[in-house]
């Protein structure tokens, strides 16, 4: 079934259309939810949370071509960690500066040879305020204006935790390749 059909059948209260659509991206949005808050059973409860809204607000869902329907449900998901962020005041959470790696402004080590787990848990480490706005830069490619209106932060403190975060990640990396060796 299309996309477009989907959603049609999804508006009117289909539960087999329903079920096709969580068996279509569950695993997507848990892995969502998983990237923001680093814990899977919160991430459970959050994707449950996420389709309840999902299918309340379907109906004002426009579909405008193929790939839409995924990139709204990233955005529902997205905004409902950010929600739970928010009101666990997760969001604040960081490291002290002297808890940070002082890297030079050099070239990121290749991680090429690392699997894809271990660089999704160096990113799930991150303290919580580091973690959110990698994960909303470049993962879902938001701006910093969008980033600090998000999360009602400055632009520049946005830049500053994506610089830190990466930071952290490098240096993470960088461990990680020295064992392998």
């Amino acid at each position: 079934m299309s996309e477009s059909e989907l959603t049609d059948k999804c508006r009117v209260g289909d539960n087999p259309a329903r079920r096709e659509l969580y068996e279509l991206y569950a695993e997507k949005m848990l892995c969502l939810c998983y990237r923001y808050t680093g814990d899977i059973e919160v991430a459970h409860d959050l994707l449950h949370d996420g389709f309840l809204k999902v299918f309340s607000s379907i109906s004002s869902f426009t579909y405008k071509g193929e790939g839409c329907l995924r990139a709204w449900l990233s955005k529902v998901f997205t905004n409902t960690a950010l929600e739970y962020l928010r009101r666990k005041d997760l969001l604040r959470e960081g490291v002290s500066l002297d808890e940070i790696y002082d890297l030079p402004d050099e070239l990121e080590p290749d991680a090429s040879s690392l699997s894809m787990d271990i660089l999704m848990r160096f990113v799930t480490d991150l303290p919580h305020g580091y973690r959110t706005v990698f994960n909303l830069y470049v993962f879902e490619h938001w701006s910093h204006k969008e980033i600090a209106a998000q999360l009602h932060i400055n632009e520049k403190s946005s830049a500053s935790q994506l610089n830190r975060a990466r930071k952290i990640l490098v240096a993470r990396i960088r461990e990680e390749l020295k064992k392998e060796r």
